[in-house]
Formats: C-alpha cells, sequence, structure tokens
C-alpha cells in the first residue's frame, strides 16, 4: 500500500510523485493494491499520517491483505517505529525503497560498496532491537537498576561494527575514485573533450549512448536499470574524438544519502566539458524532471558545466508537443534515441558547445623564459621538448587563446605547417 501527503504543495504535485512511487514499487518487484494520499497543514511528528488516517491504512491493510505500507517521504526512526505500531505491518520510507532499488541493480564492485555505504548510512540512525526495548523499560519505570546494560551494549556493539564496516567502505571507495581519477586525466592528457550524459531516469540515456556509440549498453523500461557509469568513444562531425560517459539517472528528492555514496560516479558529470541533458518529452511534466536534476547537480558541484538539452522520445509526440517543448527549452536538440531521429543534429549540437580543437605549434622558448616553459608543463600541453643554443624548443598543443599569446615564439617554418589536431 502506498501512501503520501500533500504539505506545502499542490495535489497535482503529489498525486504525481505518488504516482512516480508506484513505478518505483513496481521496479522493487512489489504488487500495488492502493494508493492513500493525506492533506494535512504538516506532518504529524510522531506519527507523521495522525492517528486517525493511521488507523485507516491499517484497515485498508487488512482488507486487502498487503504487507507493507511505503511511505512518500523519509520518515525519522520513531514516525517508521510509531507507524509500524498502529498500522500493524512493516512500513518503509521512499528512501528505503529506492535505496532497495539501487541494491538490485548494482552489478560492479564499485556500485556494490556504494550502495552498501548508503544502506548502512540510511540503517545506523535507525537500529532496532534490545537497545531500544531495554532504554524504553527503563525510562518507563518497569525495569530498573541492571535492566540497561545488555540491550544497550548489544546496541552500541552493533554500531560500532557499523561504524567499523562504514570506515572500511569509505576507504575502499576512495580507492577505487583514485583509479577512475587516473582514468579521468589520462583522457585529459590525449586532450579528447568530455561529454556526460544526465537526466531523470528512464528517460533514455543508455537508448542515446547505443545511439550515438554503439556501447551496447543495457536498455531496459525500468527506473534505474543502470547504475555504473559507462565511458565511450565518440566521433564528432569535425573529425574530433570524443568520450561520453552515461551516469546513474535521477528521481525528484534523490536521497542524500544515495547521492554522497555514489559521489565519485557523479563527479563524471562535475568534470565533464558539456552536459547532454536528456529529457523524457513524454513525461507528463518535463520541466520538473528538468528542475529535479539539475537541483542534484548543484549538491555535486556540476551546475556550472554548460548543458545542452536533448529532448527524447520525439516519434511519439505531435507537432504541438513539439511546439511546446520547443518554447519550454530553447535552443534544445528534438531525437529519438530508440530511432535514431535528431542524433545528427544532436552531435552537430555536441561539437558546437564543447571547446574549439586545439593547435599543434613548435615554438623557441628563449631561456630567459624559463616560465613559459614551466607554465605548459602545469597545462600538460608539451608534447616534446629539445635545447638547442638560442632556446628550449618545444612542440606543444595550445588552444587558439594560448596560441595567440605564444606568437612571439612560434618557429616560422613550422609555424607555417601547423596543424589542427582532433
Amino acid at each position: 500500500m502506498l501512501v503520501g501527503l500533500s504539505v506545502g504543495r499542490g495535489a497535482g504535485d503529489a498525486e504525481e510523485s505518488l504516482e512516480e512511487l508506484k513505478r518505483l514499487t513496481d521496479t522493487a518487484g512489489a504488487e500495488v493494491v492502493e494508493t492513500l494520499l493525506q492533506r494535512r497543514d504538516r506532518p504529524d511528528p510522531a506519527t507523521f499520517l495522525g492517528k486517525g488516517k493511521a488507523d485507516e491504512v491499517r484497515s485498508v491493510v487488512r482488507a486487502t491483505g498487503a504487507d507493507t505500507v511505503i511511505v512518500d517521504e523519509e520518515l525519522s526512526p520513531g514516525q517508521l517505529r510509531n507507524l509500524e505500531e498502529l498500522c500493524g505491518c512493516k512500513v518503509i520510507d521512499r528512501t528505503a525503497l529506492i535505496i532497495d532499488i539501487f541494491a538490485q541493480h548494482a552489478h560492479s564492485a564499485e556500485g556494490k560498496l556504494q550502495v552498501e555505504l548508503a544502506q548502512l548510512n540510511y540503517l545506523l540512525p535507525r537500529l532496532r532491537g534490545w537497545g531500544e526495548s531495554m532504554s524504553r523499560m527503563g525510562k518507563s519505570g518497569i525495569g530498573g537498576l541492571g535492566t540497561r546494560g545488555p540491550g544497550e551494549t548489544k546496541l552500541e556493539s552493533d554500531r560500532r561494527r557499523i561504524g567499523v564496516r562504514l570506515a572500511k567502505l569509505r576507504k575502499e571507495l576512495k580507492d577505487v575514485a583514485r583509479v577512475r581519477t587516473v582514468k579521468r586525466a589520462e583522457r585529459v592528457r590525449a586532450r579528447a573533450p568530455a561529454i556526460a550524459l544526465v537526466g531523470y531516469t528512464n528517460a533514455g540515456k543508455s537508448t542515446l549512448l547505443n545511439a550515438l556509440t554503439r556501447a551496447g549498453v543495457l536498455v531496459q523500461d525500468q527506473l534505474f536499470s543502470t547504475l555504473d557509469a559507462t565511458t565511450r568513444r565518440l566521433e564528432l562531425p569535425d573529425g574530433r574524438t570524443a568520450t561520453v560517459t552515461d551516469t546513474v539517472g535521477f528521481v525528484r528528492r534523490l536521497p542524500h544519502t544515495l547521492v554522497e555514496a555514489f559521489k565519485s560516479t557523479l563527479e563524471e558529470a562535475t568534470d565533464a566539458d558539456l552536459l547532454v541533458h536528456v529529457v523524457d518529452g513524454t513525461a507528463d511534466d518535463p520541466e520538473l524532471q528538468h528542475a529535479s536534476v539539475r537541483e542534484v547537480l548543484g549538491e555535486i558541484g556540476a551546475a556550472h558545466v554548460p548543458e545542452l538539452v536533448a529532448i527524447n522520445k520525439a516519434d511519439q509526440l505531435d507537432e504541438v508537443a513539439r511546439a511546446r517543448l520547443h518554447r519550454r527549452f530553447p535552443g534544445a536538440v528534438m531525437i529519438s534515441a530508440l530511432e535514431g531521429e535528431g542524433v545528427d543534429a544532436l552531435l552537430a549540437g555536441i561539437a558546437a558547445n564543447i571547446p574549439p580543437p586545439e593547435i599543434e605549434a613548435e615554438l623557441l622558448i628563449p631561456y630567459g623564459r624559463g616560465d613559459v616553459v614551466a607554465a605548459l608543463h602545469a597545462a600538460g600541453a608539451v608534447l616534446s621538448e629539445e635545447f638547442t643554443p638560442e632556446g628550449t624548443k618545444v612542440r606543444a598543443r595550445l588552444r587558439e587563446d594560448q596560441a595567440g599569446r605564444l606568437e612571439q615564439y612560434r618557429v616560422p617554418d613550422e609555424g607555417a605547417r601547423s596543424t589542427r589536431t582532433p
């Protein structure tokens, strides 16, 4: 049974969120038998829904045979416990459901580590058992001296074990992130522009990656069907080579524990030269999905990266819908990743929005200007270096603005034959 609460937002928004919760529940492999939406000025601090509505939920649970109530918000440990007591069945919140889906779909070693980190961060403040029951006995006066020790010892030992495991997971993820950073640095040294596909889950990012690169990435009509970042080589229309990375999809109110756990994967978007933001043109509210993704991008520090919007599933849109989306997203490219429509226009848009190709040139820099040579090395632009009586002869890749500033050091004969390199 799904339960939502409309507080401080329109009923339509709450209903759309509940519909998304239903899709998440389907993805997790559960069957939805009933939904309920309550309107309140604010959530009940103890039971979230309020005792009367919780009694109604219990009646529906008994009538339908539901064994789990899923609440469309993140609940406090106390609210979870109190709701379970009032409803008479298992209660989980939106965050626990999404973490469960991530656990089902994590296949790589990194993905499994990230999911376990999110699970333990979520579990730690929600530990229950002897520690809780014994402390409650003591507070209520039922117990007395000696009633708290064993329970609290068990609870503390659980917390200590989780703390040790969390530290180990963070260390292992740092090691994985270090490897990812090295690979990213190699791509930077190769001067390959980096493009990241971002977007709402199930918007069609993996299908688009396959259409652009024949990557063969898993494509399923499910939320969060792919969690692991996949990077492939991309040939651009102007002859340059780039890398394109498919990142994990987003949903509204993506749990903070997951954003933290998957930060190393999401950094692919932070370090990209261009974000291709894939928007599902058939969604009920594409603008809300776009805003939800932009919110998460802001959380991970990727809000500054240039963005090209690609409206996907255009083959399912009529002319009126296309015109409306063009008004909502000026400059967007209309595509159908499944049918191949608009892919060439998207490639042209990518080429136009990433940094221009670099110029390979030979420079003769006087020994008195060692600072210039040092700056070229620091930028990773030096291809070869030779010491001559006249100065340091350097072959380097330069951006157009750098080439202009260093024009005085260009070797005349070689400069005429400088070529643009991909």
